[in-house]
């Protein structure tokens, strides 16, 4: 079994903690190397999130992010740092872990677009715009007044297609969803959102969004985290209902998993770390073809990123 997941916060957890361990860790955090190596995850991404305080928006703290990564995770002798699709393409036929770093809302770049230059020199290759919040280049799902990107939110877009970072809607304003339909031909991402038709939640994707996804070529990364799986009490078998539905609509070859695992409070009851995959992996095997669940759990992503991560 082969794994592709999108998001976790580790990077997150390391910077509050410093005792997190990655190559040694077990216990600490959700993520560790041994749990992805028994998960069968051959590549994970790494989000840079930034605490939710303006004191930390500054590019000073993403590049203390970006160290860590490089130094705590990257630096471990089993990983395979990817960056383009040869990168990709050397971790599987490695067997090592592959480890890709990404952004989680663009405010520790401060609107500079050498900023944004400097973070994609410096390994990072997805940029999720927002997190629930406004700042300087859009909105978030949260924010009251519901608006969109800014003039050089629209100017940091073009930048990110010219140099080829893939861009993910995942906590981004509907309206910014759209303008983003507008402003980049690139196939974006969601990179851990679920379905807001199985369950209501503000950072769920409505179906018009779905399909436009789907349309544009893009990819959903179903999340574990319980409030966006179902109101009350989920199962692993839950997270089913969401698949289903976006295959309903047409998005089959456009599902993944995006998992943010340290990124939560609460589990769904066995899953409560990547090692536990496994248990995801029976459900998908008892409602799908294996041709389907392996499409679900690595193809898909892995078809999207040969063709839209850079070439080397």
């Amino acid at each position: 079994m082969k794994i592709i997941d999108t998001h976790c916060d580790l990077l997150y957890q390391m910077f509050r903690n410093p005792k997190v361990q990655f190559e040694q860790g077990d216990g600490e955090a959700d993520v560790s190397y041994s749990r992805l190596k028994k998960a069968g995850v051959v590549l994970q991404w790494f989000a840079i999130y930034l605490p939710d305080d303006p004191r930390y928006y500054s590019f000073e703290h993403v590049l203390a992010c970006i160290d860590l990564f490089r130094t705590r995770i990257a630096a471990c002798p089993q990983v395979h740092v990817v960056r383009n699709r040869e990168d990709l393409s050397t971790s599987l036929a490695e067997g090592k872990l592959g480890v890709m770093l990404t952004l989680e809302g663009v405010e520790g770049l401060a609107a500079n677009i050498s900023h944004l230059r400097t973070a994609y020199d410096l390994g990072v290759r997805s940029i999720g715009i927002t997190w629930n919040h406004a700042n300087w280049a859009a909105d978030g799902v949260g924010e009251p007044r519901l608006g969109g990107f800014t003039l050089r939110g629209k100017a940091f877009v073009q930048e990110c297609d010219r140099l080829g970072i893939v861009l993910d809607v995942s906590h981004l304003s509907e309206k910014g969803f759209w303008e983003l339909c507008e402003l980049s031909p690139r196939p974006f991402i969601a990179s851990h959102s679920n379905a807001y038709q199985i369950c209501a939640h503000r950072r769920n994707l409505k179906d018009d969004q779905i399909r436009a996804i789907i349309q544009k070529k893009g990819r959903i990364g179903i999340t574990f985290v319980p409030a966006f799986v179902r109101p009350e009490e989920p199962q692993i078998k839950d997270l089913l209902l969401h698949i289903d539905h976006i295959c309903s609509l047409g998005g089959e070859e456009r599902i993944g998993f995006g998992s943010d695992f340290d990124g939560m409070d609460d589990k769904i009851p066995g899953l409560e770390h990547p090692a536990h995959y496994s248990r995801l992996a029976d459900e998908l095997h008892k409602r799908y073809t294996n041709e389907q669940a392996e499409r679900f759990l690595f193809g898909n992503w892995n078809s999207y990123l040969l063709q839209n991560l850079p070439e080397a």
